[in-house]
């Protein structure tokens, strides 16, 4: 059977990060963040994003997301997100049953929204009876596959805060898409507004584990508290933060996750070639949503596992990963020949 295109969830662990894991684990260290690897893991997140931001570890990434939007929101405000985004399909309502505050969601094409489609909600600002708009979730890469642009990001960020208001960005997939931009972390982060980021480990090469970077440090008394509720902290925390230091050494983050664009790139390339496949999505990280004839995807899943996206429109989603081989994407590309031509 060909290695699956289900999920980057589906890789294995960096060796780089096996090995921090084995260092990590010799010895004593104090708990609860307080020892020295979650200290140097603070500093080289302050290394790449600038040193005046506050990080908490937390276990996945339903946990980052509401941590992230707890310690912006109460109970009777309202997050405004893509209709597609993980906070509102993939994350069991979480967001909503643990900060309280509901979600507004917005119909995109392509996983983005803009000022005009987040304009469809700024309304009932002031009515008792109305949920207020309190804060903007963003994810880049989107669910789509799709990459924000510092532009457009920037606009996002100054309509937001001109009205008292907050942005998120869920960062599972961040490192695809500054390996897609090839821009400074800061560009799409710090530097254009983005108020507290969800830093995404597991989907490119950590065994467990996820960052919250909060560049808006005004609510840092709170977090420790709300974190500690949400039942994200650690206790042996070094685990968590020696594996960021593994993959923000010498750029091994970034180096992986292009690795994994350029497989997604290749493979959407060559399955572009083939009667009666169309990529619908601009192929911008390391996820290809693809229509493929619908009585070939229960066979191909048997021979190579993937996940159906859009059934009513035979849509399903490829993805690459870290460990993804050119050997693995000709296996697939062959498979599809066979089965489609």
């Amino acid at each position: 059977m060909i290695r699956g295109f289900g999920s980057d969830n589906f890789s294995g662990v960096l060796p780089e990060v096996f090995k921090a894991l084995e260092e990590v684990n010799y010895g004593h260290q104090h708990s609860y963040g307080e020892d020295i690897y979650s200290k140097k893991a603070v500093a080289d997140f302050k290394a790449i994003f600038g040193q005046n931001i506050e990080v908490f570890f937390v276990y996945n990434g339903t946990g980052a997301n509401i941590l992230s939007l707890s310690s912006f929101t109460r109970p009777h405000q309202a997050i405004i997100c893509a209709e597609t985004a993980h906070i509102n399909v993939d994350e069991c309502g979480a967001i909503e049953k643990q900060s309280g505050s509901k979600l507004l969601t917005v119909p995109t094409f392509d996983g983005k929204l803009n000022i005009g489609l987040i304009q469809n909600h700024m309304h009932g600002f002031g009515d008792q009876h109305h949920a207020q708009p309190k804060m903007i979730s963003l994810t880049q890469c989107t669910e789509l596959g799709t990459v924000y642009t510092p532009e457009e990001l920037k606009e996002i960020c100054d309509f937001a805060h001109a009205r008292n208001m907050y942005v998120h960005m869920d960062g599972a997939r961040l490192s695809n898409a500054i390996a897609y931009l090839n821009c400074d972390p800061k560009a799409i982060t710090s530097d254009i507004g983005i108020d507290v980021l969800s830093f995404g480990g597991t989907k490119n090469g950590m065994l467990f584990g996820e960052a919250v970077i909060f560049f808006n440090t005004s609510v840092k008394d709170e977090i420790p508290y709300i974190r500690k509720q949400l039942m994200q902290l650690h206790s042996k925390t070094r685990f968590i933060a020696a594996q960021f230091s593994a993959i923000l050494k010498d750029g091994l983050w970034l180096k992986t996750a292009g690795h994994a664009n350029r497989m997604a790139q290749q493979l959407a390339s060559e399955a572009a070639k083939i009667p009666g496949i169309r990529i619908t999505q601009a192929v911008q990280g390391n996820e290809i949503f693809v229509i493929i004839p619908r009585e070939k995807i229960e066979l191909l899943q048997k021979e190579c596992f993937f996940y159906v996206w859009d059934n009513n429109a035979s849509e399903v989603r490829w993805v690459c990963s870290f460990d993804t081989t050119e050997n693995d994407v000709i296996e697939f590309v062959n498979l599809l020949r066979k089965e489609i031509c």
